[in-house]
């Protein structure tokens, strides 16, 4: 089972990027309506949608009990990640992420598909959540304090020179900067095991008993779950990230580059 998850920020038109070239086979899955709930302050952009709506959703794009699944994008899958982690924390255990994404694909001289195909077979998949660790606004705040928070977002958002999307600028007090793009290779692809866990350990995970990671809306932190993986390293998640954070006037906000 192959999933397209083409989503970026302010680029609507994931299903068109599909429809114009996509690997033979995938299923379109829109990030916005089938990946998260309905945006709400409490919960930020994309909070984590229902379970009944992803198992339906999950069995409308075909994923059976036992059956493989990888999942890609065209961005190196910073978006893919959401459905890689989502579908992990449901309870599948054989979820995987095309390296490189869709770039790689197309490096490699495969073929593409256009238009959007019948749909598939309906799977039978059964899902169940908090198979992996998530945590809400006082465990992200606990975990900057007293483990490490890494802060997946631009450092320039991080500092809060800019937010072009959420109600404050600036991060957790405590969080670590740990830009998310910086886990990837010039290719796209994920930098090597060994080189992603000294750069985890210079951000202080080598002497953290736990480890949290947030961005903008719990998207691109998934890509950092990943990465961390890849070096060896548990996380936990903060869905609502930034931008339910900041939402909360009575949740303090930091500038400048440095954690607080």
């Amino acid at each position: 089972m192959v999933l397209d998850v083409r989503w970026a920020l302010g680029d609507p038109h994931g299903r068109e990027h599909y429809a114009d070239g996509h690997i033979p086979g995938a299923v379109y899955v829109d990030l916005e309506t089938e990946l998260a709930a309905p945006p709400s302050p409490e919960g930020g952009r994309h909070p984590l949608p229902d379970l009944a709506r992803l198992e339906a959703a999950a069995r409308r794009w075909g994923v059976g009990r036992d059956r493989p699944v990888v999942v890609y994008d065209d961005l190196g899958n910073t978006a893919a990640a959401r459905a890689w982690w989502l579908l992990r924390y449901a309870g599948l255990t054989r979820v995987t992420l095309l390296d490189g994404a869709l770039g790689a694909w197309r490096a490699a001289g495969l073929p593409l598909e256009t238009g959007v195909p019948t749909a598939p077979e309906p799977g039978d998949v059964v899902l169940a959540e908090g198979r992996l660790p998530a945590t809400g606004a006082d465990g992200a705040a606990e975990l900057a304090s007293n483990g490490l928070l890494l802060d997946a977002r631009a450092a320039e958002r991080y500092r809060g020179e800019v937010e072009p999307v959420d109600p404050r600028p600036g991060h957790i007090p405590g969080a670590v900067s740990a830009p998310t793009g910086e886990n990837l290779a010039a290719d796209g692809t994920f930098l090597p095991p060994e080189v992603l866990r000294e750069r985890f350990e210079k951000k202080g995970a080598a002497g953290a008993t736990r480890i949290g990671v947030y961005c903008g809306s719990g998207v691109t932190a998934a890509h950092q779950i990943a990465a961390l993986e890849i070096a060896g390293f548990e996380a936990v998640l903060f869905p609502g990230s930034w931008s339910a954070w900041s939402a909360d006037p009575a949740r303090p906000a930091v500038t400048g580059p440095l954690p607080s």
